[in-house]
């Protein structure tokens, strides 16, 4: 039984609450399409804490402005383990799809390459609890 290693994240909300928003945790990018349904992946919830494993790529989408001229934003992070998110790109106007494309394939291929290699022991392990420390052994035995 898999069990991904998650850390808790806050997920920015990009724009207006009371406009479009959205955020996705991207797996995949048809590059034949250059707008926003290039992107695969599952939606995740914006302007609060959720659950990321680390290393994916997120993208978050917002607009601001009246209805019928909106101001789109969108911004592309990676979640890293320390529970941040580090901003890899960004673009604005009715093109951000196709300009994000190609950095986001990048950096899924850079994921891919790259799977993330345990750490040993250090100091900072001393800020978890008991608690914390026992439930990540028990996972880890689950797996």
């Amino acid at each position: 039984m898999d069990v991904p290693l998650t850390v808790a994240v806050e997920i920015p909300l990009v724009g207006d609450e009371r406009r479009k928003n959205w955020a996705k945790a991207v797996t995949n990018v048809d590059d034949s399409l250059a707008t926003g349904w290039a992107f695969d992946g599952d939606f995740i919830a914006t302007g609060g804490i959720q659950d990321v494993e680390p290393g994916r790529v997120i993208l978050v989408y917002g607009e601001k402005g009246s209805r019928a001229n909106p101001a789109i934003e969108a911004r592309v992070y990676t979640v890293n383990s320390d529970a941040t998110l580090t901003l890899r790109a960004s673009a604005r106007g009715r093109a951000w799809a196709r300009t994000l494309r190609d950095p986001i394939e990048d950096l899924l291929a850079e994921t891919a390459d790259s799977p993330m290699e345990p750490l040993d022991w250090s100091p900072e392990l001393l800020r978890y609890s008991d608690e914390a420390i026992a439930e990540e052994v028990k996972r880890r035995r689950l797996l």
